[in-house]
């Protein structure tokens, strides 16, 4: 199998271990169900609208994060976000644009959809969905957890009980965000709204954030986890009819177009009490927010501490 890693999932948490990883280690292979990276830092068009319908921006408050945003800010993938308090980072021109940075110069296997992994002679072998299965070395989980474990448990594999039951108990809050098209200005400031009652937690124009040029108002707006939880079902012509009228103020124009994206694991209820885990004894790895912290941030240094403890376990 030639040293190589797998890394499953394409988000910041896996594109981050596998660039550490391919400089510090060896051949590193990423291997992502959907055709878009980044994860949850997502972007979509609707008609002649763009909109960033996961994270909406990012902190960076820690030295060893911010340091690595500064870096990016010098290239122009990201910059800090017109009008909107302090630390508030985002990617350009859209939020998929950091995933697709991030992604350059790895080996990235897009519409690989795993669903099993398993103990094999040197390593692991990975089936994918549709496609031949991939062997690897060592194999990085960097999925929502309930998933990383699925993948383990289609293939047999046995991890230490009490970490099943840690990770295990670790569960996430669902989104639903609709996409409104309107035919004209909204009234939400260009840093967005953040409601704290009610079925709507977040609001933000994307024609003022700078990311959707093209039409009067392109609007995100993400339901309060509560409420996505509990209709987490229902269509977008539903949820609208359910939601508008709680936002009118915040819209002043006709709304044209609905379009639903849900996330069905977006944010951990709470997090791991380490940032990764790593199994030397079975060359396997876990990170991803659900370990190091509710925010892209946490997410991002989980991967950078897993790629740390695997680059110190191969050159022991």
């Amino acid at each position: 199998m030639n040293g190589t890693i797998a890394v499953v999932g394409a988000g910041i948490s896996g594109l981050l271990v596998a660039r550490a990883l391919k400089a510090r280690v060896g051949k590193v292979m990423v291997l992502e169900k959907s055709r878009g990276l980044g994860g949850r830092l997502a972007t979509k068009r609707v008609g002649e609208a763009v909109f960033d319908t996961g994270a909406q921006y990012f902190t960076a408050k820690s030295e060893r994060f911010a340091a690595m945003v500064a870096e990016w800010g010098t290239t122009g993938v990201v910059a800090p976000w017109p009008g909107a308090s302090a630390h508030r980072w985002i990617a350009r021109p859209s939020m998929n644009a950091l995933g697709k940075f991030l992604a350059g110069g790895l080996e990235v296997r897009r519409e690989a959809k795993v669903v099993k992994v398993q103990r094999a002679p040197g390593g692991w072998e990975l089936t994918i969905e549709n496609q031949p299965p991939a062997r690897a070395e060592r194999l990085v989980l960097t999925a929502p957890l309930p998933q990383s474990l699925a993948l383990l448990q289609a293939g047999g594999v046995e991890l230490p009980s009490e970490l099943v039951k840690e990770l295990a108990a670790l569960t996430y809050h669902p989104c639903l965000a609709l996409l409104l098209t309107l035919g004209g200005a909204s009234a939400v400031p260009v840093e967005g709204v953040a409601l704290t009652n009610g079925r709507v937690r977040w609001i933000a124009d994307n024609t003022k954030k700078g990311i959707s040029p093209g039409v009067a108002g392109a609007v995100t707006v993400h339901l309060s986890p509560s409420f996505a939880a509990e209709h987490f079902a229902k269509t977008e012509t539903e949820l609208a009819a359910m939601v508008l009228p709680d936002i009118a103020d915040w819209l002043c124009a006709p709304v044209v177009n609905v379009a639903l994206q849900r996330w069905k694991f977006s944010e951990p209820v709470a997090s791991f009490a380490k940032g990764c885990v790593w199994l030397p004894e079975l060359g396997l790895g876990l990170a991803g927010d659900s370990l190091g912290g509710p925010r892209v941030e946490g997410a991002a240094l989980s991967g950078l501490e897993l790629a740390d403890q695997m680059a110190v376990d191969a050159n022991a």
